[in-house]
């Protein structure tokens, strides 16, 4: 198995078949299981094999089989399967930390990542410095002895700024911290994060994974010893398990999660291409783009530019005449979907951070994050330039009536 692609692995690592010899992976629909004997389950209590769960929150043969997968897929030991993205990141993070500790982490985080962070760690006695993750200058200063971990976004939500991994992983681990990446935007197909220095890698699997609208995940991969010792049993006890269906449809999409991606990322270059330099557009961000300020980190790290780019139409109402605009692009929260999907950061995802805080981080009335879905690449080209269109129209009828 350690010879397969990619795209192989995705496809049939962690298989566990039961009796029946089925294709499909078998939905082990149950929150508990029996034992033969009152000795079998203090026995299984006191210390389970290799193939013996005790509860569906502790573990699952479907769950097992999602788990094994990502984790030959991102190169780890280990993996813990989460209810959601933010269980995945919350989880990796606290079950680790008390108060007292020091976490150094980049300031260009989705909101809910900033929320951890900012209230829920501080409010538990966790000293949080915040810092540009792109500068490495800003990490050797904020970095200090004693300081237990590093957290980043690889690619951060939703300006797409790329981090050094390499580069933050080499100061961290000269002072003794653990590296957390979140890693949704790198995706599993093009993530190298663990091979780069990342002790702790971090999906959001409602996106790429599912990456149909389907159902909410996370995954948290790792070291063996971080993943069972640190981390399991403190996901166990809080109730942060993804559930044995969640699983199924997991490893469902991990099978054509490589076609998707791929496509999608195509899509996001050619779109990027026509937008650039577009007399409408403020600015265009995409790493794929030899424009962007990390495009040359991007390439070696990953080798795409992702699926989603950002671009500025230059104000909040433009913003809202654009999406209204879009006939095939929907506007929605999410990203990683087969269906392309419209954001507007500023009054929705980061809603709750201050005007300041936004400008500080990019995060302008007028930008659009946008994430490529699998439909045809030419009609998304259209819609788009359609809705700008639409968006300038709009724009000059306003002005006209003023």
């Amino acid at each position: 198995m350690t010879d397969w692609k990619k795209r192989t692995k995705a496809v049939h690592a962690g298989v566990r078949r039961s009796q029946y010899n089925e294709v499909s992976e078998a939905i082990f629909l149950t929150q508990g299981f029996v034992y033969d004997t009152a000795e079998d389950a203090e026995a299984r209590f006191i210390q389970a094999g290799p193939d013996e769960f005790i509860y569906a929150r502790y573990g699952n043969p479907t769950t097992s089989m999602f788990e094994q997968r990502m984790a030959v897929l991102e190169g780890t030991e280990d993996a813990f399967a989460t209810a959601s993205g933010m269980a995945a990141v919350s989880g990796a993070l606290t079950s680790m930390l008390r108060a007292g500790d020091h976490v150094v982490s980049s300031r260009a985080l989705f909101g809910s990542c900033l929320y951890i962070l900012e209230e829920v760690l501080r409010r538990y006695g966790v000293e949080v410095t915040f810092v540009d993750g792109c500068d490495l200058d800003q990490w050797r200063a904020a970095v200090r002895p004693g300081t237990k971990a590093v957290f980043f976004e690889t690619v951060s939500n939703p300006t797409l700024e790329v981090i050094d991994i390499a580069g933050v992983a080499e100061i961290a681990h000269a002072a003794g911290a653990v590296v957390i990446a979140d890693n949704v935007f790198a995706t599993p197909v093009f993530s190298r994060a663990a091979e780069l220095g990342a002790d702790v890698v971090v999906y959001s699997t409602t996106k790429h994974v599912d990456g149909q609208g389907r159902a909410l995940g996370g995954i948290v991969l790792g070291t063996k010893q971080f993943v069972r010792k640190t981390l399991e049993p403190y996901m166990k006890h809080t109730g942060g398990a993804m559930s044995p269906f969640t699983s199924w449809i997991m490893l469902k999409g991990l099978e054509t999660m490589d076609l998707r991606v791929r496509a999608q990322a195509a899509t996001a270059l050619a779109l990027a291409k026509a937008l650039e330099g577009h007399p409408q557009l403020a600015r265009v961000i995409y790493p794929g783009l030899e424009s962007h300020p990390q495009h040359a980190v991007a390439m070696a790290q990953t080798g795409s530019g992702g699926t989603v780019l950002s671009f500025d139409v230059g104000s909040r109402e433009a913003a809202f005449a654009f999406l209204n605009a879009l006939e095939i692009a929907v506007i929605s929260n999410n990203l990683g979907d087969a269906k392309t999907i419209a954001t507007h950061p500023a009054s929705t995802t980061h809603q709750r951070l201050p005007d300041e805080q936004k400008a500080k981080l990019g995060i302008t009335p007028g930008l659009i994050r946008f994430s490529c879905g699998i439909e045809d690449t030419d009609d998304l080209i259209a819609d788009v330039m359609g809705a700008l269109d639409a968006a300038q129209a709009s724009r000059s009828a306003r002005d006209a009536a003023e």
